[in-house]
């Protein structure tokens, strides 16, 4: 048996909802995020992004291979990217390019803000060409949230957005997105590997009681 942890199978009311709304208390984690803006699908900022995540990432993963691992470390899959987004208007996607996002992915506990600054000695290094200007280093708690599993296109998540406001409506609560609480989606699929219809993507909206 693997010892290896996976935070998609030890929090699987986290990642791996069903595909009818629940209502979930997310508690505290931390992360690496960069902020951006634009359409993910041409934005060139998006696709640093995605450079600078999973560079960070892996190389503090990858640190075992040469002696540098934080005190505390265990062996882990890195987990599922996410994003924070504006100007998703309810159940209408407006203007992609004019998205304004918060890319992530979790990091174990042992990753601190030093072992970060020093995973990002180890990218530059690497790669001196990346933009780590909007990377940051944060904590935060989502709270209480309703959620689904979307299986599909990411252009048919309006569905299931209605069934969560249904859902929440019929339960006592009433979404709540906010400038600091946003849009939520858990990347569970690679959109460059898998049929549209086989992506699978964790949404999350916050929500308040009624």
């Amino acid at each position: 048996m693997s010892d290896t942890f996976d935070f998609k199978k030890e929090y699987r009311d986290l990642y791996l909802p069903p595909e009818k709304p629940v209502i979930i208390d997310v508690p505290e984690i931390t992360c690496i995020a960069v902020d951006g803006s634009g359409n993910p699908n041409t934005s060139a900022a998006y696709k640093n992004a995605m450079e600078v995540l999973y560079g960070l990432s892996y190389s503090i993963k990858m640190s075992k291979m040469n002696g540098t691992q934080p005190d505390g470390y265990f062996d882990y899959v890195v987990p599922p990217l996410e994003g924070f987004w504006s100007h998703y208007d309810g159940c209408r996607v407006t203007d992609k390019d004019k998205f304004v996002w918060t890319s992530f992915i979790r990091q174990p506990e042992f990753v601190t803000e030093d072992v970060f600054e020093r995973a990002k000695e180890v990218l530059v290094k690497k790669k001196p060409d990346v933009d780590l200007s909007t990377t940051k280093f944060m904590t935060f708690t989502e709270g209480l949230c309703v959620q689904i599993m979307h299986t599909g296109p990411y252009d048919t998540e309006p569905e299931d957005i209605r069934r969560m406001d249904d859902f929440a409506a019929a339960s006592g609560y009433r979404i709540n997105i906010t400038e600091t609480r946003r849009h939520h989606e858990i990347y569970l699929g690679d959109p460059r590997k898998t049929a549209p219809e086989k992506l699978r993507t964790v949404i999350r909206h916050p929500v308040s009681v009624l």
